[in-house]
């Protein structure tokens, strides 16, 4: 299955509450990415305490392949009326903006699960980009596990996805597990060893373990200040400032270092600032600003 969480904010909720005001935006417009299920419910129907938690266990499972909207049928009546619902509990399930499939009443678990999977088919593929940006979103906001897990699931699905790939060496490099995220990219399917987001994993590797031995950074701008032909200051200056998120001025010194002696330590400036680049995405400002001056001055 593929893996979705609702445990950030940063990434869409699998499971909510709708009104009458919001219907349209987290069940109609919501469907058109991934299945919606809507669960019409009241806080006095017995059955609907039985069913509520089993359908939510079953749409967490799933992981981000559908996803979960209750209506209290008390509150949103108007909701309840045009699509005819007579009795509760009632499920409705929406794909495209339309429904495609309904049933009344409590169900067990496992037909809960044959009704769950029969609208993840009607997605296809789909999932699979909902759970990435899923993923992408919890290592944003610092949910490292929840990341871990998601990738791992999504790659139980495709294992050759370098993107999921990727990001599942990266998570490891946000636990601060270097090794283990090492052995990851290491042992890369041969089909996607040299993808752009294996070689950025690796290049975030060998950034991690440079900032790990990186200098004071007040110390190490007070020796290039004193001395601007230090150039193994300047260096490790650069290197301390990207270990503190200061990328573009990493970028800066380095081009710097480069400008005064390009051949300096057989060309580690130059070969540092592609491992900067490749660290980042390809269309980063920092990356393509930092390219065409970098190309201004070889070509100069």
């Amino acid at each position: 299955m593929l893996g979705l969480s609702e445990k950030t904010a940063a990434v869409p909720t699998v499971i909510k509450d709708t009104t009458e005001a919001t219907f349209l935006a987290d069940v109609i417009e919501a469907s058109r990415e991934v299945p919606v299920i809507v669960d019409f419910w009241a806080p006095w129907c017995g059955p609907c305490k039985t069913l509520g938690p089993l359908l939510e266990a079953a749409v967490t499972a799933a992981k981000g392949r559908v996803r979960m909207v209750k209506v209290d049928v008390d509150q949103n009546q108007r909701i309840a009326a045009q699509l005819r619902v007579q009795s509760i509990p009632a499920v409705y399930a929406f794909w495209q903006g339309q429904p495609v499939d309904a049933f009344q009443g409590a169900l067990p678990g496992s037909d809960i699960k044959k009704f769950i999977d029969k609208l993840t088919a009607l997605a296809g593929d789909g999932g699979l980009a909902d759970a990435l940006e899923a993923a992408e979103g919890m290592l944003a906001e610092g949910a490292v596990v929840d990341a871990v897990e998601t990738f791992a699931a999504i790659l139980d699905e495709e294992p050759q996805n370098a993107v999921a790939y990727g990001g599942l060496v990266r998570a490891h490099i946000a636990m601060g597990d270097l090794d283990q995220a090492e052995a990851f990219a290491n042992g890369a399917p041969a089909a996607i060893a040299k993808s752009k987001e294996i070689e950025a994993a690796r290049a975030q590797i060998e950034l991690a373990r440079q900032a790990a031995k990186a200098g004071p950074e007040r110390e190490l701008r007070a020796a290039v200040e004193a001395d601007a032909q230090d150039h193994q200051a300047r260096f490790d200056l650069a290197t301390a400032l990207h270990a503190t998120g200061k990328v573009e001025e990493a970028v800066d010194e380095l081009l710097e270092l480069f400008r005064r002696d390009r051949e300096w330590n057989d060309g580690a400036a130059r070969a540092q600032l592609f491992t900067l680049f490749d660290a980042l995405k390809p269309q980063d400002p920092i990356v393509l600003k930092g390219r065409r001056r970098l190309s201004s001055m070889i070509f100069s």
